[in-house]
């Protein structure tokens, strides 16, 4: 039903995109939209330089949705933007640098355990000081906020990717005597590539989790808030204006199609040309996008000057400044002083991260014995809960990511629909679920456990996808010839081809979960408080309160607990997947 929906949101468009094959109106359509985004973000620069508001009141109309929709929209996108060169630099850096992994990886996996309300306040407190007089604090706390929702899971997968590039591509590197960069762009990259585009939806998608909490904060007498969807739903909820929550929730999905049909789907049929399986007789997909990308005359003339302007200067500068000789000299410097900087980076980041523990520690000082032993107990209870959902999203997460991943026709038909509905904000329906569980008399102690299940299914879902995906057919053509049945064909086969992926998934989704219960296990429903025992109320009851040593002591237990659960059970099944189930070894 889903499918058909959006087949029939989007089948206008395809009409006008086929009926336009003439250069000529592709030319026009290319143009009204870079103009209208041109005009969007004047609109997202004269709000970012406004004098900051004491009060600001959301406007509930259905005129101010468009405005609000692509200011969110806008800092979803800086953010991912953001995540991204920070994945490439950070996964790359510890790849590479063993002596750097052993220390960058656990604190990977801590800045992956703390909490969005935990960067959120402080970040909050540094910018409005930094620019007290216009919303630029405001709109840069939102921005690195839902940059710390997005990218580890990012820079997890581009890490394994890059710690499991297959032999014969590592060797082809070494034939052509490919540098770091060549080998990073045209072997190593191109091998994660899948993976990364399905990890990078579900990080815009962890970004939208998180919309309400980020586009309002109030602390104390001061007014926080800025105008986006997130603000919208929460000011719609509070009033109990039932047209604007349904008003807000078409405008958050208007949006994931949105960038669903112009970013996601064109970027994942893009990954194609990556198929490292030769042997593969998978038809590849087409995009409409990309279609009208191809035949616009607007865009070959660009690409036509760039390659024009690139000849000139190569034939204009004399052959010992040729960019190539340039280029190579740089590669081998970059080589050179590579080890150095990794070393003085890791030394600087060592030194921050040495400052912070003495505030911590200072900070945690008033905090006693019966303090410590509460929180324990509520990270007992939060535990068990990520667990119980980590659990509940692998048992359908798999079995219906290997399906869709194994067939190009399943992948073809699900995919669009998959990609849609991970990318909504399932925040936005925790009022719905909040009334569903009063309704069925069902408390916030279990019903939490099914909102982390919301937030978290997708991660695993989408990595076994992915996984399923890039498993080699003739691998799976010599299953089929040595009639090997389901069970024996997952087990030999599947289970170890995914393993890795199924890993990252899992971890991604603890994490999420952890993430999610800040606002999972402490609710507000028209201006009432709900919330169950755990430590994702206890860190909302300190920020909400403003309690910093309460809110300091709940992030270290929740940090100190996903590091161990991660080094115990995570990193142990990776070695796993390395060592006795590894395809590629």
């Amino acid at each position: 039903m889903l499918n058909r929906l959006i087949h029939t949101v989007w089948e206008p468009v395809e009409i006008l995109a086929s009926s336009l094959r003439s250069r000529r109106g592709l030319d026009i359509l290319l143009l009204f939209g870079i103009f209208g985004f041109l005009f969007g973000f004047l609109q997202v620069g004269q709000e970012w330089t406004a004098f900051m508001r004491p009060q600001f009141e959301i406007d509930l109309s259905p005129w101010a949705l468009p405005r609000y929709t692509f200011y969110t929209m806008t800092r979803g996108l800086l953010a991912y933007l953001l995540s991204l060169g920070f994945t490439f630099v950070y996964a790359y850096w510890v790849a590479k640098d063993e002596r750097s992994e052993k220390f960058l990886i656990p604190l990977l996996d801590i800045l992956q355990s703390i909490p969005t309300l935990s960067f959120l306040l402080p970040l909050l407190l540094a910018f409005v000081q930094l620019f007290p007089n216009n919303n630029i604090g405001l709109e840069l706390t939102a921005i690195i906020t839902i940059f710390t929702s997005q990218v580890w899971n990012m820079t997890f997968d581009l890490y394994y990717s890059l710690k499991t590039v297959p032999p014969d591509l590592s060797e082809v590197g070494r034939v052509f005597r490919f540098n770091w960069y060549q080998r990073f762009k045209w072997i190593e990259l191109p091998y994660g590539a899948t993976g990364l585009a399905w990890n990078s939806m579900l990080s815009m998608a962890g970004g939208w989790f998180f919309l309400m909490v980020i586009e309002t904060i109030r602390l104390g007498n001061n007014d926080y808030r800025l105008p986006g969807l997130g603000s919208y739903m929460v000011a719609a909820v509070e009033q109990g204006n039932r047209s604007a929550i349904v008003l807000g929730l078409l405008a958050t999905f208007a949006m994931v199609i949105f960038l669903d049909q112009i970013l996601w789907r064109p970027i994942v049929v893009w990954t194609q040309r990556f198929d490292t399986d030769a042997s593969s007789n998978r038809s590849f997909q087409q995009h409409w996008f990309l279609t009208i990308l191809k035949e616009s005359s607007l865009v070959r003339s660009i690409e036509k000057w760039r390659k024009e302007a690139s000849l000139r200067r190569l034939l204009q500068q004399p052959l010992d400044q040729i960019p190539s000789i340039r280029y190579e000299n740089f590669m081998r410097f970059m080589e050179q002083v590579g080890p150095k900087l990794s070393f003085f980076f890791l030394t600087a980041i060592v030194i921050i991260i040495g400052i912070g523990s003495v505030k911590i520690v200072r900070l945690l000082a008033p905090l006693t014995s019966q303090d410590w032993l509460l929180l324990l107990k509520a990270d007992a209870m939060t535990l068990g809960r990520v667990v119980i959902s980590t659990l509940l999203g692998l048992l359908w997460a798999l079995p219906v990511g290997l399906m869709i991943g194994l067939s190009p026709r399943v992948l073809k038909v699900f995919q669009p629909v998959v990609q849609i509905v991970a990318s909504f904000p399932s925040s936005m329906l925790f009022p719905i679920m909040i009334a569903f569980f009063a309704y069925l008399q069902i408390s916030l102690s279990i019903g939490s456990i099914l909102l982390m299940l919301l937030a978290t299914q997708w991660y695993i879902l989408f990595n076994v996808i992915a996984g399923a995906s890039m498993i080699p057919s003739e691998l799976r053509e010599a299953s089929a010839a040595f009639n090997m049945n389901r069970w024996q064909t997952f087990k030999s086969l599947y289970f170890p081809s995914i393993l890795p992926h199924l890993v990252t998934g899992c971890l991604t989704a603890a994490g999420a979960a952890w993430n999610a219960s800040i606002v999972c296990e402490y609710v507000t429903l028209q201006n009432q408080q709900i919330s169950t025992f755990g430590l994702g109320s206890v860190l909302s009851l300190a920020g909400a309160n403003g309690n910093g040593s309460q809110l300091a002591a709940a992030t270290l237990v929740l940090a100190t607990t996903v590091v161990l659960f991660n080094r115990l059970v995570w990193k142990r099944l990776y070695e796993l997947a390395e060592t006795r189930y590894s395809l590629i070894k």
